[in-house]
């Protein structure tokens, strides 16, 4: 009897300090953190220009809890698929992103939901800017009803509003990333596209070609890429004979900057949608990144470089830990608080997970459905002229 009330006092004594610290963080909400403060950031490379984004970002506390909130997000929920891959839950192609994640947040940050964004099959940290949940996107890697496409697209195939994908074929999506920027010249909206790609994609033609065409017909198109060092296992040195990825455009201006600070970033985006915006045309930035996973889940990302490498990546250029010491040490939050966050997002990931493993997998039937948006039902052929499907928009 007295062991079980000293085991009831200190589950009390924790929940009473757990409640304390909480009733801390609220307390010094208001009265104790700065609202906003200024950072030095790294200066950006130019290519073609006089002039390039500002080396200081001023952060808000609001904007500084946003950016690490959903980064920490992302890094979760890659975590947690690489957790139920193993498990088999997950089956397919699946490329994590974490360890990128200043890349996605700070692009989203820099533009507005009414622009366009297309990128390659390491989607689902933009999958998560964009607008989709953490359980659509879960449930859409286990496959199940839920998921942002129904359960029918995977890991390499989610979109939402003003998102094009996830682009299974290594480069492909960049000649549609130029017609969607087309369509918003043609329409006379005010609207830019952000079109992505991978350094393992930069020396394929066709982003060439769509360059050129970009150009002359002065796009409002910024073409992005994502030079995390490695294409697959190659890494960079091995393939390209021009590291310089910014400056691949040529007559296209660009700018190379540090795509491990979400401050440098959002600031390089607004700069590059500004000028598209203006009606100067394309532009290019290169994001300096790093992948902590391998390229994909078969690969252990450790037979081409050394653990001692990612270590070293992770230790002095973590984009979470570097906006956590931010936002410590200038006062724009507490270590309290963000730990608060970080469980609040734990948990979420977790519930997400539960839907996704329990949620039911699309019947067969369903298998024909969303081939188009907007069209009356119609049949198409399955595997033999003798089975049909019924599709439905």
């Amino acid at each position: 009897m007295q062991k079980m009330l000293a085991i009831l006092s200190r589950v009390l004594q924790g929940s009473a300090q757990k409640t304390a610290a909480r009733v801390l963080v609220a307390s010094r909400n208001y009265a104790d953190f700065a609202s906003e403060a200024t950072f030095d950031i790294k200066k950006c490379d130019l290519h073609r220009l006089e002039e390039g984004p500002p080396a200081q970002a001023v952060l808000t506390r609001e904007e500084g809890l946003q950016y690490y909130r959903s980064m920490q997000t992302i890094r979760r929920m890659e975590l947690k698929s690489d957790q139920l891959y193993k498990q088999k839950i997950i089956r397919g192609f699946c490329h994590l992103y974490d360890g990128q994640e200043a890349c996605c947040v700070g692009l989203e940050a820099g533009i507005n939901p009414t622009d366009h964004l297309i990128t390659a099959y390491r989607a689902h940290g933009f999958t998560y800017t964009r607008g989709v949940s953490v359980k659509e996107i879960l449930a859409e890697l286990t496959g199940r009803r839920g998921g942002c496409a129904k359960g029918k697209g995977g890991s390499m195939h989610m979109y939402a509003k003003n998102f094009y994908g996830g682009n299974g074929i290594v480069g492909a999506q960049v000649p549609l990333g130029a017609g969607i920027a087309l369509a918003c010249k043609f329409f006379e909206k005010d609207e830019i596209c952000l079109t992505l790609y991978g350094d393992g994609a930069a020396n394929q033609g066709q982003i060439f070609e769509t360059y050129n065409m970009a150009a002359l017909w002065k796009l409002p198109c910024i073409f992005i890429c994502e030079n995390n060092r490695y294409g697959m296992g190659t890494s960079v040195e091995r393939a390209a004979a021009s590291t310089d990825y910014f400056k691949r455009g040529d007559y296209i201006p660009g700018i190379r900057l540090d795509g491990m600070d979400v401050l440098c970033v959002r600031e390089a985006t607004k700069f590059a949608a500004d000028h598209c915006r203006s009606g100067k045309g394309p532009i290019l930035m290169e994001l300096q990144t790093y992948r902590y996973h391998g390229h994909s889940m078969s690969d252990p990302g450790i037979s081409y470089r050394t653990r001692e490498e990612i270590q070293e990546v992770r230790s002095k250029s973590d984009p979470i830990t570097l906006l956590k010491d931010r936002m410590v040490n200038n006062n724009l939050a507490s270590v309290e608080e963000l730990k608060e966050i970080d469980i609040e997002v734990r948990k979420e990931i977790e519930e997400a997970a539960q839907f996704a493993t329990t949620d039911p997998e699309p019947p067969l039937e369903e298998l024909g459905n969303h081939i188009y948006s907007n069209e009356p039902p119609f049949e198409v052929r399955g595997p033999n002229p003798w089975i049909k499907y019924k599709s439905i928009s």
